[in-house]
Order: structure tokens, then C-alpha cells, then sequence
């Protein structure tokens, strides 16, 4: 589809404003004539839609929802019910919006962690959806609810599930490993070449505008696979630091026992099983059926 065609074609955006929102926003500019929805002033549309329904009184082929609740964990049974309210009800708030002039195509952003895994190689789209951390749940539940709702209005529905996403002023873990790095008291696990799957916003943003009018579910990876100590190595070169230091694996074993008990501590159980077990997930699908082309992340990972 040509670039001409395609400007006369309009987007609704939501999360423009947040870490992968703003690539999205860029590479859809480029293409469509691009709306944004969110909840601060410099939105086209003002609206939180985790509280209400939007009025919107444009009619848009494409709607991309990448707004959502990430990055924390829950301490409450409100921060708990937070990640249902904006994720899930959120989700159902917009769709409502968007049923007198339903979209041609729906893509939504979602997450790995839908299949609950802690540990896996190479996990496919065809895996359940054991997850079961709020976070997960709330995603798993818009999923379903898209999957319902774009059938009955006849609508093209893209789901993206995303692993670690890289890309300038991250957010998550791997911010916390930026932050860490740069402040000296980051280390790798020696002896552990765990892999996880990391993708690069740029390449996920690239990605949409070739995805009107398809249909279907896709993990996302990137070229190729990392450890955490490549990833770490990665980020300390830009930062111009040496190479991160290594402490052994039973001293690092041994401390995150006592990281259950005093949470001052680091690192306890669940992280070190979380950096010495690999988690990678398959996008052949994505790759044979629309056209995935991850970019080396050495090469294309800014940090800033």
C-alpha cells in the first residue's frame, strides 16, 4: 500500500505519550493521519478510559491500543484491581467508544506474560494463558474480550505480545539495569548464559503500518536471542563503562536466599531464577506471516 493512499486514512492512538507509545506515534505519523487518545492536555482526544468512554466523533480504519498498566508489582488489593481497571476495563471503555464507527483493523499491545512462564525456550503463540500475576490476568481478559468483540463487529484484530522491548529512557528492568550499571553496583551471575527475548521498539513501531487489515496473534522477538550479561555488556559500553563485573553463582545463590527475608537485599529467589533461566519466546509466525524483520540489537540499542 502505498504512502499516498495511506495518508488519507486515519488512526486512533492510544498511549502515544508513553515509552513504545512515542515510536508508534512517529512511525504511524509518517504513514496515516494519526489521533491520539490519553489523559493529558497534548492529546488529540482527552480521556481516561480505565473511568470513562471517550467521545469520539471521527471515524478511523485503524484504532492501536498500546496504553496499559505495567511495570509495578502490587503491594494492595486496590494496585491489584489498578491493572483490571485500566487494562481490562480500559480496553472494554474504548471498544464502546468506537462501536457507532467501528474500525477496519484493531491492534493491540500485549505481553508474554500472558502464558504465566517463568522458564521456556522458544514458547509459541499456540502456548496457554497461565498467567497469573495481575498484570497478566488483565491482559489476558482485554485478549479475550477483543477476540469477542472485534469478531461480533466484524473487525481485523492484531494482538502483538511483546517480550523485554528496548529502546531510549526504557522502562521496567531495564531501566533498573541502566540505573544500576551506571551507578557501579550492577554484576552478572558468573557461569549462567540464560537467554530472554528483547525487541526494539523501533522495530515493533516499523511493524504497523503493514498490519491493515490482518488478522491474528503474534510474539514478537528480536534477530536473536540475549543473555543478560550481553545486554548488560551493551548498555555499559554506551555508558562507557568497562565490562559489568561477575560474582559467583553460589555466593549470588546464597545471598538471594537471604533477599527473601530482608527486602534491602537486591536480589532474592525470584529474581535469580528470573536471571539464570532462559525465557525466549518463537515469532516464526510472525516472521512468515507478516513480515517480521528484527533489527540486530547491538547495533540499534540507544539507550538515550
Amino acid at each position: 500500500m502505498s504512502k499516498t493512499t495511506t495518508m488519507y486514512k486515519k488512526v486512533l492512538l492510544t498511549g502515544a505519550s508513553g515509552f513504545l507509545g512515542t515510536y508508534l506515534y512517529k512511525a504511524l505519523k509518517a504513514q496515516y493521519q494519526v489521533d491520539t487518545l490519553g489523559r493529558n492536555t497534548t492529546n488529540t482526544v482527552i480521556c481516561d478510559v480505565s473511568e470513562n468512554i471517550p467521545q469520539l466523533k471521527t471515524n478511523y480504519h485503524i484504532a492501536v491500543h498500546s496504553a496499559g498498566k505495567a511495570h509495578t508489582i502490587p503491594k494492595t488489593e486496590k494496585e491489584k484491581e489498578a491493572f483490571i481497571k485500566i487494562n481490562y476495563q480500559g480496553t472494554k471503555n474504548l471498544c464502546k467508544a468506537l462501536e457507532n464507527n467501528v474500525p477496519e483493523t484493531f491492534i493491540f499491545i500485549s505481553t508474554i506474560a500472558v502464558y504465566g512462564k517463568e522458564t521456556g525456550t522458544e514458547i509459541t503463540e499456540n502456548t496457554a494463558l497461565n498467567g497469573k500475576t495481575p498484570y497478566a490476568k488483565s491482559k489476558i481478559k482485554a485478549e479475550l474480550f477483543l477476540q469477542e468483540w472485534t469478531k461480533r463487529n466484524k473487525v481485523n484484530l492484531i494482538i502483538l505480545r511483546l517480550p523485554l522491548v528496548a529502546g531510549k529512557n526504557p522502562k521496567g528492568n531495564l531501566k533498573s539495569m541502566i540505573t544500576s550499571i551506571n551507578k557501579g553496583y550492577y554484576f552478572n551471575i558468573a557461569k549462567t548464559t540464560a537467554l530472554k527475548s528483547i525487541v526494539l521498539a523501533k522495530d515493533v513501531a516499523t511493524l504497523l503500518p503493514q498490519l491493515e487489515n490482518k488478522n491474528g496473534i503474534y510474539n514478537l522477538s528480536g534477530e536473536k536471542n540475549y543473555s543478560f550479561k550481553e545486554i548488560a555488556n551493551i548498555i555499559a559500553k554506551q555508558l562507557n563503562h568497562k565490562k559489568v563485573r561477575e560474582l559467583p553463582y553460589f555466593f549470588i545463590r546464597f545471598v538471594a536466599y537471604f533477599g527473601d527475608i530482608f527486602p534491602f537485599i537486591p536480589i532474592n529467589n525470584a529474581k535469580f531464577k528470573k536471571m539464570t533461566s532462559n525465557l525466549t519466546v518463537s515469532s516464526k509466525k510472525a516472521v512468515k506471516e507478516i513480515q517480521w524483520k528484527p533489527s540486530n540489537l547491538e547495533k540499534n540499542f540507544k539507550i538515550k
